[in-house]
């Protein structure tokens, strides 16, 4: 059974360059048991799909999904000051003087998601194998897993960023806003990281619970968390950042009330994300094509 999975993942990829919609259709079906409407999409994950073929291609989403490039377009947008201190920025991960680093930082390549180090600790970094992991990013087209074309042209680089913690030493709440047409329409928040078991809040633009995921819980019990300290400076950001798409999520960190930038998203979890089955056709109808 692992054979097979791996023969179809491995044709899935070959597939994408020469079918890309084809291939598009087909991880759908496998992941939701339907197939793809791209004629007439209704849903937030079949809109998702749509916009791959017919906006994602442009300069501008290469731009703002280059995790490097992007500060660009944040300055641009007069929203220079949320941006997190970068250490430096690398074309090979031989060129990095780890000696030079700070004991605690963050690696990371430009050209997708999930390529992410974060060393706590540079005593305990295995810089041989850190490179190994890094050269290995850096030869992958991650456009091509899932059809993202807003990946494909970056021009691919390693970046490595300030170490970013709360009080406790923990990796501080992310705070993700889905913003359709120009403006923000929900917040999912990222806590409880820390304990390995994290949980997803969604709540619309008045901190009023929506009842996605984790957020059902909140509504069960009626116990919901207090508005944070930094939400209305984060609204006011994503509306900068999101003025000239159909769809983004601006992604923040909130660290003791302060603004940090964290990334530009257009295809959440590729348009494959099955935990969003609540809230699909909800977003869904937020996305004017």
């Amino acid at each position: 059974m692992k054979m097979i999975k791996h023969t179809v993942k491995s044709a899935l990829k070959i597939s994408a360059y020469m079918y890309p919609e084809f291939c598009a259709k087909t991880h759908y079906y496998i992941k939701f048991k339907k197939r793809l409407n791209l004629t007439n999409p209704i849903n937030f994950n079949e809109k998702i799909q749509w916009l791959k073929f017919n906006e994602l291609n442009g300069d501008i989403y290469t731009l703002c999904a280059d995790k490097y490039k992007v500060r660009e377009y944040v300055i641009a947008k007069g929203c220079g000051e949320i941006l997190n201190e970068l250490y430096g920025v690398y074309d090979d991960p031989m060129d990095i003087d780890y000696r030079a680093l700070p004991n605690k930082f963050a690696l990371k390549c430009n050209h997708g998601a999930g390529y992410n180090i974060i060393c706590d600790s540079k005593a305990s970094l295995d810089i041989e194998k850190t490179n190994k992991q890094l050269s290995k990013w850096l030869k992958q087209d991650f456009s091509s897993h899932f059809i993202e074309p807003q990946y494909k042209k970056i021009d691919r680089k390693i970046l490595c960023e300030k170490y970013i913690e709360n009080e406790r030493g923990g990796f501080p709440e992310d705070y993700k806003f889905y913003c359709f047409n120009g403006k923000p329409y929900a917040v999912m928040v990222c806590m409880e990281r820390e304990k390995g078991t994290p949980k997803f809040y969604y709540f619309d633009m008045n901190w009023h619970p929506l009842p996605f995921e984790d957020t059902v819980e909140l509504i069960n019990t009626n116990s919901y968390p207090k508005v944070p300290e930094g939400f209305t400076n984060m609204k006011e950001y994503a509306v900068k950042l999101a003025a000239d798409f159909k769809f983004v999520r601006a992604d923040f960190y909130l660290l003791n009330g302060k603004v940090i930038f964290g990334e530009l998203t257009f295809t959440p979890s590729a348009g494959l994300d099955v935990t969003l089955q609540e809230a699909d056709a909800i977003l869904g109808s937020q996305l004017k094509l």
